[in-house]
């Protein structure tokens, strides 16, 4: 296999920026259960043949983009471990169930996701279609370049409340996604219940956040949506990285895209505006779409569970990458405590609270 010089390309990971680096002496290589599942798929012919490239960024699995001389595509297998400070240890098996979110969300929004081309049980590893960055650039990267397009927010929420309209309720879908700790292990654990031991007084409360979130099997919850997964592609959002896809609750994937919007605004604040309105396009037209409940207390459990994600960027086990100093984790906390404790039943209110924030 290859290695030097190569062009990082890294999708689904805090950043996306293209660069030239050398491969990090710690990223894994493919191994021979690698090359012997991809052989065995007829997607490689060797080892030799192929060209693999480990992406570097993400903490959760091994990527390598595959070039043989007919094709490009992807492979991912999922770390028993996340590469992050804290010890954070998630099953791997949530990669049978991220397979199962594209391969379910393709049949709904086509398009809406890579291509799925093989799935290895054995290695918890799958092989999808790879997306040209030129063709399909970040969310997340353009919003870093000040283009905070509403309409891009909008086409977001419309593909999103499509694949949970869709699932709501389905029992084919549910058996797909039996109860298994993923979500909890994940998402519940490092952001909510890692935030309430850090902040004593909020504990039953953001406690009891965790707990209904986890008891709900609404619909099929990707559980990473944000503008580090989604691509901007050719005809709509792409989404990546499913690996805590579940049956739960929708509004969990609503209030962890907003919440990246708010907190965007102290990443680039000369494009506060820009958020703020990708904020409310996405909030609006997803509301609009929701039909398997009434749409007041979908739109109450999404607004209790914003200020929580909030104060988890800041707090728990997955702090965000751009938020650095003490003043911008103070406007955090200052914003989100009191929102946890008197929970807002709108989520328009959350962001007329961060706005006061962010005022000189």
């Amino acid at each position: 296999m290859r290695k030097g010089m190569r062009v990082i390309i890294q999708p689904g990971s805090e950043s996306r920026e293209m660069s030239v680096s050398r491969i990090p002496e710690d990223t894994p290589q493919p191994d021979a259960h690698v090359v012997a599942v991809l052989r065995g798929a007829g997607l490689i012919a060797s080892a030799e043949e192929a060209h693999f490239e480990a992406l570097a960024g993400g903490v959760s699995s091994d990527i390598w983009k595959v070039e043989t001389a007919g094709r490009t595509f992807c492979v991912k297998r999922a770390r028993a471990r996340l590469k992050v400070a804290a010890d954070w240890q998630a099953p791997v098996e949530r990669n049978r169930y991220e397979v199962a979110w594209y391969r379910i969300a393709h049949g709904i929004v086509p398009g809406a996701v890579p291509e799925i081309l093989h799935h290895d049980e054995s290695g918890m590893l799958c092989a999808m279609s790879y997306l040209d960055p030129e063709q399909y650039p970040l969310w997340k990267t353009r919003l870093r370049a000040g283009h905070a397009e509403p309409a891009d927010a909008a086409e977001v929420a419309r593909r999103l409340v499509r694949i949970h309209a869709a699932t709501a309720g389905n029992p084919a879908v549910s058996a797909q996604f039996p109860p298994n700790g993923i979500f909890y292990a994940i998402r519940l654990e490092p952001y909510l219940e890692a935030t309430a031991a850090a902040h004593p007084d909020l504990h039953d409360t953001l406690l009891a956040l965790s707990r209904r979130t986890g008891s709900l099997r609404i619909a099929m919850v990707h559980g990473d949506v944000s503008p580090k997964n989604i691509l901007l592609g050719p005809q709509g959002p792409v989404f990546l990285d499913a690996e805590c896809a579940c049956m739960g609750d929708p509004a969990f994937d609503l209030a962890f895209c907003l919440n990246h919007l708010l907190l965007k605004c102290l990443w680039s604040p000369a494009t506060r505006e820009g958020f703020t309105a990708c904020f409310e396009a996405l909030a609006e037209t997803y509301l609009a779409a929701v039909d398997w409940e009434p749409v007041a207390a979908f739109e109450a459990r999404a607004a209790s569970l914003l200020p929580a994600l909030l104060l988890a960027r800041a707090d728990g086990k997955s702090p965000a990458e751009y938020i650095k100093t003490e003043e911008e984790l103070t406007k955090i906390r200052r914003c989100a405590r009191p929102l946890i404790k008197s929970p807002p039943a709108r989520l328009a209110d959350v962001l007329t609270a961060w706005k006061k924030e962010l005022k000189p």
